[in-house]
Parts: C-alpha cells; sequence; structure tokens
C-alpha cells in the first residue's frame, strides 16, 4: 500500500462542495483499496502512544463554533482490534498501549468522508505523544511501516504550515495570499521529503520558519509518521498544493 499525508485543513471541508473537498475525492480515485486504515490524527495529541481498540469507534466532533450539520455528521466505520493489537505489537509494548476512550476524531474523519465516503474500511487511530522527539516520532513511523505489506493504508493527516493566529487575522483582513515564510516552509518541508531527507524534517520546527508556520507542533508531527512508514524506493508526489486562509498549507503526500 501506499503511504498517504493529508493537509485537512477547515473541518467545514467534510461538508462543503470546494476545490479541497473535490481535491481529497480525486486523491481517493487513485488509491488502492486497503484492507484497514491506520489514521494519525494531528487531533489525538496526549501523553502516551495509543491505539483505538473498539469494534464501533465513535464520531468525535472535537470542536466549536461551527454550523450544528457538521455536528450531525456521523463516520460509521468499523473499528479493527487485531490491528490494534498488531500496532502496539509493532510499536512495542512499553511505548505503546489499546484505547477504549477515544474514536475517530475529525482530523480522521473530515477525511476519510471522501476518501472512502461509504465507511466501508476498517479504521483505527494512532495517538500523538507530545512528549516524544521528533526522532521518536519518525522511529514510531519506522515501526509501522511492515503494515504496507499487509494491505493497510497509513493515513497521516495535518497540515505542514498551520497557524491559525495569522490565517484568521489574514481572513478578517480578507487576504488570501500566502506570506514568504509559509511557502518557504512548505517548500522547504516538500524539498526534503522529495529526497528523503530525514534531516531537514528532524530539525524544521527549531528554525525561524518553523516556529511561524506552527506555534504547537500536534500539525506537524503526523508527516514525520507517514516519511517513517515509507521507504527510500517510494516515489514521493504530491496529489494537492496550495494554501488555504492565507497560512493552512493544504499540501498532500503520496509515498509509493
Amino acid at each position: 500500500m501506499p503511504v498517504l499525508f493529508v493537509g485537512h485543513g477547515n473541518p467545514m471541508n467534510a461538508i462543503e462542495d470546494n476545490a479541497w473537498s473535490r481535491a481529497f475525492r480525486e486523491v481517493a480515485r487513485t488509491l488502492p483499496r486497503p484492507r484497514a486504515i491506520l489514521a494519525v490524527s494531528a487531533h489525538w495529541y496526549v501523553e502516551g502512544t495509543f491505539a483505538t481498540a473498539d469494534e464501533r469507534p465513535r464520531t468525535l466532533h472535537d470542536f466549536g463554533g461551527f454550523p450544528a450539520e457538521l455536528s450531525r455528521v456521523q463516520y460509521p466505520a468499523p473499528g479493527d482490534p487485531a490491528l490494534a493489537r498488531r500496532v502496539v505489537e509493532l510499536v512495542g509494548a512499553r511505548r505503546a498501549s489499546l484505547d477504549g476512550s477515544w474514536g475517530l476524531d475529525h482530523g480522521t474523519w473530515s477525511v476519510l468522508v471522501h476518501l472512502r465516503p461509504a465507511a466501508d474500511v476498517p479504521v483505527v487511530q494512532l495517538s500523538i505523544d507530545g512528549r516524544l522527539e521528533p526522532e521518536e516520532h519518525l522511529a514510531i513511523g519506522r515501526a509501522l511501516a511492515p503494515l504496507r505489506d499487509e494491505g493497510v493504508l497509513v493515513l497521516a493527516s495535518g497540515n505542514l504550515v498551520h497557524n491559525l493566529g495569522h490565517a484568521f487575522g489574514a481572513w478578517h483582513r480578507g487576504e488570501t495570499e500566502a506570506p514568504e515564510w509559509a511557502r518557504a516552509f512548505d517548500a522547504g518541508v516538500a524539498r526534503a521529503l522529495e529526497l528523503h531527507e530525514e534531516g531537514p524534517l528532524l530539525r524544521a520546527l527549531s528554525s525561524d520558519a518553523g516556529r511561524l508556520a506552527h506555534s504547537t507542533p500536534d500539525h506537524f508531527l503526523p508527516i514525520l509518521y507517514a516519511a517513517g512508514a515509507s521507504g527510500a524506493e517510494d516515489a514521493v508526489r504530491f496529489p494537492i498544493e496550495g494554501f488555504d486562509m492565507s497560512s493552512l498549507s493544504m499540501r498532500s503526500v503520496r509515498f509509493g
């Protein structure tokens, strides 16, 4: 299976017919059908690495201030407890454990409503441990790589540039042009991914542009899981590019 990172952006992309939702559906047409999906979402950012073990994971509406229509969305994909156990086995029981308290948050389902609208493929979600260093996130991604040969799509969901303060300010000012620091950071990460260069990815958040691109690391870290699960032999493509609200990179990355 390929590995996919998706810039999910505004939760409203789940229910709106816009350039981004249409692009998600176009990506879906290029993907082989997976046996199951392992999702790594920016929105399960906690102290610990956990895999959802529910037979029927809940659809979480982990946001506020959006229309009621968005909170009525349900994504009733089955879970896969056996896959959750396999994930813990691969990552290591000292680093990971099963969880029954979470579900599928909007970083996962707002994308999957377009990639798999019938919710007909089992989904397990993996948390991001906010205490870990970038190298450790990359190592977990590497540990998950065998899942690709087991028919599992590793789907990471975040944004390569995610500065909400700037984005909302630009939206109120009517600005649509992405600032130079956002374009430079996005392009630099894309170049490192194309070349399979780990160093620039691991140092990205500590750079001046990285601190502007991410006030918190949660939306960047999923790309490390995707990069870790990929291999040097994988072609790297960008099926979606561009910015929403000036400083939300919507770049998606396909490995393989």
